[in-house]
């Protein structure tokens, strides 16, 4: 039988941290992180302050509920990695093709 586990970030962690310190918390900083990169990269808009700080406050929510999932080894953070790297290859593109039309 083949192992398919697909959670690489969560057995580097495991291995270099081990259980000694709060994985959770680990997890959701890095989380955290890719969802505001994933966020700024593909979806984020000019907003006002108030609005930009409401959404930072549901988006710190979010993260909490696919930290969860993250603990139960589901490949959540490895997901924002790949997304990230794919709307960060996208945006160079975009802005090259915009300066090369100027």
């Amino acid at each position: 039988m083949e192992n398919t586990n697909f959670t690489l970030i969560f057995d580097f962690v495991l291995d270099q941290f081990g259980t000694d310190v709060n994985i959770f918390w680990v997890f959701y900083i890095l989380n955290l992180i890719f969802s505001i990169i994933a966020y700024k990269l593909g979806f984020a808009r000019k907003l006002p302050m108030l609005k930009s700080i409401v959404v930072y406050i549901l988006l710190a929510i979010g993260v909490y509920i696919l930290t969860i999932f993250s603990i139960f080894q589901m490949p959540i953070t490895e997901s924002l990695v790949v997304i990230s790297i794919v709307l960060g290859i996208y945006r160079f593109r975009l802005h090259r093709e915009r300066s090369s039309q100027e």
